[in-house]
């Protein structure tokens, strides 16, 4: 795993540098390049990708917190008065190949609005994610894992498999589009379509979203002739019962959000949390001598490894404010750092070693998931998948071992998201 005192080519030392997210020194060591800006420019200016104006970004614990809950902020640029706020996804989707007619599925998602309309649509799909509903998901997990355990030897090649490919991603993206209601045979497409929207790809990008909506839209016509026990299904008959709750633009957005939301950073937890175990045997051991810690370490390796690097969204400033004591104009843009928050020695103690066993179990005191009205959506259904995916896979296979050098493991370089393309293993 990337360690906070490998070198890095980025020279964001104070506000008033600009740190650019796309810097090769802050894609391969985020860890590292977040301590300095913890330290040295807590809140600091940054210039993300397709977007020509720079934003603020907060990198501690307790300025992260406010970030994400302050009232004065928002995710919506319309709530910002006279029209100060510059769209900034509008322009990143534009940039990367997405025409303004099509880029409301990535501006005016479930993970823009705020207030009535944000509270709306979460009350249409929350059903379907209470700790109540994910229990009672568990016979059907459990069948899943177990299925995709029993497989892997037989994806071996040279005593080697590849346990993003055959584990980790089968594993959230069976689950969630079961829940859904997206159809087996369809689900390769979705993992070459989220594999475009988290790379810096800007080639890919545009034809991946496009393509999604336009399957998305299919499907949704598909379930109106063909209703079936899916949440998709549940919400075709919202919009069809009542218009002004659901439009069909809204509910493809919704599908969107839920799919690729509720895979991609679970698939990616699993990999990162794996190969943060088997690179701290000390860990290891302790967790295969006491399973029951599983819950746990699932909490602790969000905090430590993560796959979320920022929120998925920056706020707007409704109204002048101040954070760490760097005034923020009205219409300005912040973009909160979860990972960086999550390393933050004002917050854990020794907060760049690996430990288990720091919070009791079920207690979340990390960011990983978000804060405030946006926090997500999944959570509970995320930390059942790790759990039982980590549970599962070193109870079956307490040999597991990787079949490379740790060196060797690459992460996806990307500005938001911390992720592996591969993850080869042997099952001995």
């Amino acid at each position: 795993m990337t360690g906070p005192d490998e070198p890095t080519t980025t020279n964001a030392r104070t506000a008033d540098d600009v740190l650019d997210l796309l810097d090769p020194g802050l894609l391969s060591n985020p860890f590292g390049v977040y301590q300095r800006l913890r330290e040295q420019a807590p809140l600091a200016r940054a210039l993300p990708r397709g977007v020509d104006t720079p934003v603020w970004v907060a990198a501690r614990y307790a300025d992260v917190r406010t970030v994400m809950s302050d009232p004065r902020l928002t995710n919506d640029p319309h709530d910002v008065p006279d029209g100060l706020a510059d769209d900034l996804h509008r322009q990143i989707a534009r940039t990367r190949g997405v025409p303004d007619n099509e880029s409301t599925y990535v501006a005016r998602s479930i993970l823009d609005l705020e207030g009535a309309d944000h509270a709306r649509l979460r009350k249409l799909v929350s059903r379907a994610f209470t700790v109540r509903r994910v229990n009672e998901l568990r016979p059907r997990l459990r069948e899943i894992t177990d299925g995709l355990l029993t497989s892997l030897p037989g994806r071996a090649s040279n005593g080697a498999v590849d346990l993003i490919e055959h584990f980790a991603y089968p594993l959230p993206i069976t689950v969630i589009c079961e829940l859904v209601g997206v159809p087996e045979g369809d689900r390769a497409r979705w993992h070459r379509w989220s594999d475009a929207l988290v790379s810096t790809d800007r080639d890919d990008f545009g034809p991946a979203l496009l393509e999604a909506a336009a399957y998305i839209r299919g499907l949704v016509s598909h379930r109106r002739a063909h209703p079936a026990q899916d949440l998709l299904s549940a919400l075709v008959k919202v919009e069809e019962e009542d218009g002004d709750r659901l439009t069909e633009d809204e509910l493809v957005r919704l599908v969107f959000s839920l799919v690729i939301a509720g895979h991609v950073t679970t698939a990616h937890l699993i990999g990162n949390g794996t190969l943060a175990l088997l690179t701290h045997p000390d860990q290891l051991a302790r967790l295969k001598a006491d399973l029951e810690l599983t819950p746990r370490a699932v909490h602790e390796l969000m905090r430590w490894c993560g796959p979320v690097l920022s929120a998925v969204r920056v706020r707007y400033a409704i109204d002048d404010l101040e954070i760490a004591g760097t005034p923020i104009r009205r219409g300005e843009a912040v973009l909160a750092l979860l990972a960086s928050a999550n390393r933050d020695p004002r917050e854990f103690a020794d907060p760049d070693r690996l430990d288990i066993t720091r919070v009791p179990s079920r207690r979340e005191t990390h960011l990983g998931f978000g804060h405030g009205p946006h926090y997500c959506l999944g959570a509970a259904l995320a930390r059942q998948e790790a759990e039982m995916a980590f549970d599962s896979l070193f109870r079956r296979y307490p040999g597991l071992s990787l079949a490379v050098s740790p060196e060797s493991v690459h992460h996806l370089r990307s500005p938001n998201f911390h992720g592996l393309s591969q993850l080869p293993v042997r099952l001995e």
